[in-house]
């Protein structure tokens, strides 16, 4: 887990600036090609019974990378194709088939396919790298506009240093209190919710008794609870307003922790992840939209850099701390760790995820007392 989102803190930032200055399609087709040549060598090492533990974290660390490219540029590609009124419902479906394909169809069939041979679940994943290459390739839209350089004596543009135009983003999203606030609310829940999960399978297997194919309709659980948020965040946004579905998921994801840590019945876990998986939908299509909808064109890669360092560099941190938590002091004590960091974070925030600090006026820079 740790070597699979340790790029996130290493290159998050560069990746936004570098996502910036080209044309974000030819990242993610570019990106994915790559990342079908890595699965296809692992699946050979693991034919031929020569992958190591090392090999493993290696392999994983450049899936990680990779994903601080074509996970930024496909965030960025959204409002270049979709209408600003659609962003909501383009983010919606958008989750709402990565939680279907990821986390429904992809573990049952990863589990089956590893019972059949090892090495095939690897070499149909870089099959998918390839389909996924070539669609994304092929899609129609305007590039990105690059992000604006300095004028230089003669009138001309001149490229900003990479030192330059990361201190550019980091200072326009700061100005901002409500991205600020989402940015560091989504760092804090995903190093507990990296910590919880570090050792999920173990704890699905120790705690609950699945087998390798149960594990995989587990996690397909999660997937059900994000098709229920997509068919429903336009309806509920638009009837109680971000602040309160953001606090409700607080609330869930506090609870989550809470029952995992209790229960050893499976059909509990399984109906508490259907729920997680919703809250989860909701508030990543809550927040992703208020951020493609205010930040301009030429700096989203740079925006997304910052958001996704905190939360997916938080489930770095996470994942290691709960790992050693979880050998410290047993399976479940990362799912205690995680509740009782939520209960004190949801009552921080509780305050200030209110209307006022979501509205449109909250997405303006901060301004100085006269």
């Amino acid at each position: 887990m740790f070597a699979q989102q340790l790029p996130w803190l290493l290159f998050s930032l560069f990746s936004g600036v570098f996502v910036d200055r080209v044309d974000r399609r030819a990242v993610v087709g570019a990106v994915g090609a790559a990342r079908a040549l890595v699965m296809a060598v692992l699946a050979v090492l693991v034919w031929r019974d020569l992958a190591s533990i090392p090999v493993i974290y290696a392999a994983v660390f450049l899936l990680g990378t990779g994903a601080t490219l074509s996970d930024n540029a496909g965030q960025a590609l959204v409002p270049s194709v979709v209408a600003t009124g659609d962003l909501a419902r383009a983010n919606a479906w958008i989750s709402g088939v990565r939680m279907v394909c990821n986390q429904f169809g992809g573990p049952p069939m990863g589990g089956w396919l590893f019972a059949v041979a090892a090495a095939v679940p690897f070499g149909v994943d870089a099959v998918c790298f390839v389909a996924s290459s070539a669609l994304v390739l092929s899609l129609a839209g305007r590039k990105a506009a690059p992000a604006a350089g300095p004028r230089s004596p003669d009138g001309s543009t001149a490229r900003a240093s990479v030192r330059q135009e990361i201190g550019d983003g980091l200072r326009w999203l700061w100005n901002r209190s409500a991205l600020r606030m989402l940015a560091v609310a989504m760092g804090l829940m995903n190093i507990s919710y990296g910590g919880a999960f570090a050792a999920y399978v173990l704890y699905a297997r120790e705690r609950l008794g699945f087998s390798e194919v149960g594990y995989g309709f587990l996690l397909a659980a999660t997937a059900v609870g994000g098709v229920v948020g997509t068919v429903s965040v336009a309806r509920l946004d638009a009837r109680f307003g971000a602040a309160t579905l953001l606090r409700a998921g607080m609330v869930v994801e506090t609870l989550t922790h809470l029952v995992l840590a209790v229960t050893r019945s499976p059909w509990v876990a399984g109906l508490t992840l259907v729920l997680f998986g919703a809250h989860a939908t909701i508030w990543g299509v809550v927040s992703v939209t208020l951020r493609q909808r205010v930040t301009p064109e030429g700096m989203l890669g740079r925006i997304n850099s910052v958001y996704l360092l905190f939360s997916m560099g938080g489930f770095a941190i996470g994942s290691l701390l709960g790992g050693l938590v979880g050998h410290a002091f047993g399976i479940v004590a990362p799912f205690w760790a995680a509740f009782a960091a939520m209960t004190v974070m949801t009552a921080a925030a509780w305050r200030v995820m209110v209307p006022a600090a979501l509205s449109p006026r909250a997405t303006e820079p901060a301004r100085s007392p006269a």
